[in-house]
C-alpha cells in the first residue's frame, strides 16, 4: 500500500474515532500526517483530584475512567498482591452504595463496568448511556470516599479467595501461566519494584491483616493519586458540578512515596528451564529494556513489527515459513511506566528442537543489527503501530485511556499527540540503534517444556531449573 493510500485512510479512521484532524479540510493535505484532535478540559480539584474532560456527542454514551496511581510495584516484599486485591474489594459496596447496586446501574440500564490492575496503575471504568452520568460520578466518589465504612474482615476474606483462585485459574494450572512470573522474578533483583508478579503470592495474600490492607487504601486511594477521565455526550458545565459536589469533600490524603525505579541490565545471559503440564515446548528470549519516559520504546516498538508479524517479517519468514520448524513466532515491546522487556517467544513444529530455534532466530536478530531496517520496513510497521493507536481511540473508554495515560504517567492529558508524532518519526537508523543497545547477550532465556522432558530446553545442559 502507497503512502499516499495509507494516509487517506488514516483520515478516515481519526475522524470516525476522534471526530476531526487538523488541516484536514482539502484533499491536497491527505498525503500530510497531522495531530490528532481530542479535545479535552484538565483541571484540579483542591483535593488534588486531577479531572479531564471531553465531549464526543457521537452516540448518547459516556464512559467514565478512574485511574489512582498505584500498581504492584508499590508493594513490598512480603505484601504483594494488595494492588489487585483491592481491585476486587472495590467492587463489594461502599458507605452509600451497598453490593450489587454498582451493577443494576451501569450494566442494568445496557451499560459495563470493570477494573484492572498493572504494574502502576490500577483502574476502574463505566461506559453508561448519558443520562447514568451521575450514577456513576456517585458510585466512583463513594468508593473514593467511603469504601472503608463497609469493609470487615469477612468481606476480605471472601475477595482473597477469590483472588487466589483467579491465581490457579489463570497462572499455576494454566499451560505456560507462570511464564512472566518467572521471566520478572529472573530479569528483576528480588527487592526490585518489578520483581514480582501483579497477582502476588499465595503466601503474600494469605498473611496480609485487616489493618495492612485499610492502611494501603487510605494513602493510595485518595483524590490525590487518582486521574478522573470523563469522555462521551455530556455538558461539560453540568458534568464539573456534578464533580465538585461528589468529589469535592473527599480528604486529600498524605503525600504519596515513589519507588526508586532502577534500570536493570544483565551483564551474562540467564538461562532457564521450567517444566510445566503442556504438550509442546516454548521458547521465550527477553531482554530489559525501557520504560513509558523513554523514547526508545517508539524503535523498540517498530523493531518488534519488523521483526515478527507478517509472513514477510524476517523471523517469520524464516522460522515460519522457509524452514517450517516453527509454529508461530512473535516479538514485541512491553513497556511499563519505568521499565520494559523485548519479548521473542517461539513455539517449534514437532521434531524441530528449541536449541536450533534459538539459534535461527540469533542469526535473524544479528542480520538486523548489523545491517538495520530497509526504510520500507519501518514504513510497514510504523503503519501498524498507527493502525494499532488509532484504533484504540475508537470508542469513548479508549479515548478516556488515552487521557488518563497521559495525565497519570506523563502529567499531560495531551501527551497522546506526542506519542503519535514519535511513533511515525521513528527511522531506520533508529531502529538499528536500539536492537543493538538492547538486544545484547545479557538476557533471559526460558524453556518451557513438557513435564519430565527437561532435554527439550534450549541448550539443556546449561539450563537452570525452576519450579
Amino acid at each position: 500500500m502507497t503512502t499516499q493510500t495509507r494516509s487517506f485512510t488514516w483520515l478516515a479512521l481519526l475522524l470516525l474515532a476522534c471526530g476531526a484532524l487538523a488541516d484536514a479540510q482539502a484533499p491536497a493535505a491527505v498525503t500530510t500526517k497531522s495531530a490528532i484532535n481530542i479535545p479535552f478540559e484538565a483541571y484540579t480539584l483542591p483535593n488534588g483530584l486531577n479531572v479531564v474532560l471531553s465531549t464526543d456527542r457521537t452516540t448518547p454514551t459516556v464512559a467514565v475512567n478512574i485511574w489512582y496511581h498505584v500498581g504492584s510495584k508499590n508493594e513490598l516484599p512480603g505484601r504483594t498482591g494488595f494492588a489487585h486485591l483491592f481491585e476486587h474489594v472495590m467492587f463489594t459496596g461502599s458507605g452509600h452504595v451497598p453490593y450489587g447496586v454498582h451493577d443494576k446501574l451501569t450494566e442494568g440500564v445496557g451499560g459495563s463496568n470493570n477494573g484492572s490492575t498493572s504494574n502502576d496503575i490500577t483502574n476502574y471504568y463505566e461506559t453508561i448511556p448519558s443520562n447514568y452520568l451521575e450514577s456513576a460520578l456517585w458510585i466512583e466518589s463513594d468508593r473514593m470516599g467511603f469504601l472503608l465504612d463497609t469493609l470487615d474482615i469477612a468481606k476480605l476474606n471472601a475477595q482473597r479467595e477469590i483472588v487466589k483462585n483467579e491465581r490457579r485459574q489463570r497462572m499455576d494450572n494454566q499451560p505456560y501461566g507462570r511464564v512472566f512470573e518467572i521471566l520478572s522474578n529472573n530479569i528483576y533483583p528480588a527487592t526490585h519494584p518489578y520483581h514480582w508478579d501483579v497477582i502476588g503470592s499465595m503466601e503474600d495474600l494469605s498473611a496480609a491483616s485487616e489493618e495492612d490492607v485499610k492502611n494501603f487504601f487510605r494513602l493510595y486511594y485518595a483524590p490525590n493519586n487518582a486521574f478522573l477521565t470523563i469522555v462521551g455526550d455530556f455538558d461539560t458545565a453540568q458534568a464539573k458540578a456534578w464533580v465538585q459536589n461528589y468529589f469535592g469533600d473527599i480528604p486529600r490524603g498524605k503525600p504519596v512515596p515513589r519507588p526508586n525505579v532502577a534500570p536493570v541490565t544483565l551483564q551474562t545471559p540467564k538461562r532457564l528451564t521450567f517444566e510445566d503440564q503442556v504438550q509442546v515446548p516454548r521458547l521465550y528470549v527477553v531482554w530489559p529494556t525501557v520504560g513509558e519516559k523513554n523514547d526508545d520504546r517508539f524503535a523498540l516498538a517498530v523493531l518488534g513489527s519488523i521483526l515478527a508479524g507478517p509472513r514477510t517479517a524476517p523471523l517469520t519468514k524464516a522460522l515460519v515459513f522457509d524452514t517450517q520448524a516453527a509454529a508461530s513466532v512473535s516479538a514485541d515491546q512491553n513497556t511499563n511506566e519505568d521499565v520494559g522487556e523485548f519479548f521473542v517467544t517461539i513455539t517449534p513444529r514437532p521434531d524441530h528442537s528449541l536449541t536450533d530455534l534459538e539459534a535461527a532466530a540469533d542469526a535473524v536478530i544479528q542480520k538486523m543489527k548489523a545491517d538495520g531496517p530497509t526504510l520500507e520496513q519501518v514504513q510497514k510497521a510504523t503503519a501498524g503501530e498507527e493502525l494499532s493507536f488509532v484504533r484504540g481511540l475508537e470508542s469513548n473508554l479508549g479515548k478516556a485511556f488515552q487521557l488518563a495515560n497521559g495525565a497519570a504517567i506523563h502529567a499531560d492529558p495531551g501527551y497522546f499527540r506526542t506519542e503519535y508524532q514519535k511513533t511515525l518519526a521513528v527511522t531506520p537508523a533508529d531502529v538499528k540503534r536500539v536492537a543493538n543497545k538492547y538486544l545484547t547477550s545479557g538476557r533471559v532465556v526460558l524453556s518451557v517444556v513438557p513435564a519430565g522432558k527437561a532435554d527439550q530446553a534450549s541448550k539443556p545442559a546449561e539450563s537452570q531449573s525452576v519450579k
